[in-house]
């Protein structure tokens, strides 16, 4: 598991994580992305750059720099178009004259229901302007002169969110990249309207059923040793939480914020923000799931009560 007291790399070093995998995080450390976004380079001579990052010149020279003799990037591709995942995609495609790989531009794969909530604006910040070259849909490969990037749609913490098994020579490797998804430092938000907790749900669900996941490489942090046990626990995490808005709407009708007030005693009150897009993100899917209903049309101020 990512022990986050301990994970402190230095921005813009290539670092050796497994045979043929390569991390390099870039500079932008902050509350939400801690130490900063994870890079990573798979292959040997085929280079695949995951989530190149923000658009930074120091880090798009830290990429460049990274590539040994013979080796060439020949795929760009993104898990996510948050603005600390994907903003260097395109400049570093151009550069390496490659084309951009992912799901889909930022509003692919978004829920109806979230398409309905319209901009609530907050949330992580979405790169507006992400358009991959090529779209590559669940269980879609991607495939470099000796590995394969195989493909796992996971939305939930945003609806164009992609995992990536990676095969070496057409076995499985047991290490797979998974963006935002599935984290060992913190959970994931999952903010509306562009995160979906029953989508989220449903996706650790389907990484859960999946065979031979040994390490998971996230976006941020350091990488997941048992991500069995740590799906499992994010699944506990969402499922304790959801007890403890139904628990609060049991004494009355609150709204998200008031919720947020009430269950995040403990955090800084800079992330109550946060906190109240998480709890907005659970009293959707109570909805959806005729356990709590909003008075008047569905919003990120409206009051919820149980049914």
């Amino acid at each position: 598991m990512d022990d986050h007291t301990t994970f402190n790399p230095k921005a813009g070093l290539a670092e050796t994580l497994a045979p043929g995998i390569r991390r390099i995080l870039a500079p932008n450390p902050s509350a939400m992305t801690f130490r900063g976004t994870n890079t990573y380079l798979v292959g040997y001579r085929d280079i695949a750059v995951i989530d190149p990052g923000p658009p930074d010149q120091a880090h798009l020279d830290a990429i460049m720099g990274a590539l040994e003799g013979n080796q060439r990037i020949s795929h760009v591709v993104v898990t996510h178009s948050h603005i600390d995942h994907s903003p260097l995609a395109m400049v570093l495609a151009q550069v390496a004259g490659v084309k951009v790989h992912g799901f889909g531009p930022s509003s692919a794969g978004r829920a109806p229901v979230m398409a309905a909530l319209g901009d609530l604006g907050g949330g992580e910040g979405i790169d507006e302007t992400f358009m991959p070259d090529v779209s590559v849909p669940h269980l879609g490969e991607i495939a470099g002169s000796d590995w394969t990037l195989r493909a796992l749609h996971t939305p939930g913490h945003i609806g164009n969110h992609l995992c990536f098994e990676l095969d070496w020579d057409g076995t499985f490797s047991g290490h797979v990249f998974s963006g935002d998804m599935v984290m060992g430092w913190a959970t994931s938000m999952v903010s509306p309207p562009d995160g979906h907790l029953t989508d989220f749900m449903a996706s650790l669900r389907l990484l859960q059923g999946r065979d031979g996941h040994a390490t998971y490489h996230p976006g941020h942090g350091a990488p997941v040793d048992d991500p069995v046990a740590r799906v499992a626990s994010l699944q506990e995490h969402r499922t304790g939480r959801e007890s403890q808005i139904v628990q609060a709407l049991d004494k009355g009708p609150a709204s998200a914020a008031g919720l947020a007030a009430q269950i995040y005693t403990d955090v800084d009150p800079r992330l109550l923000p946060a906190a109240t897009r998480n709890v907005l993100a659970h009293l959707i899917d109570l909805n959806a799931r005729d356990i709590a209903a909003p008075d008047g049309d569905l919003s990120e101020t409206a009051v919820f009560s149980l049914r």
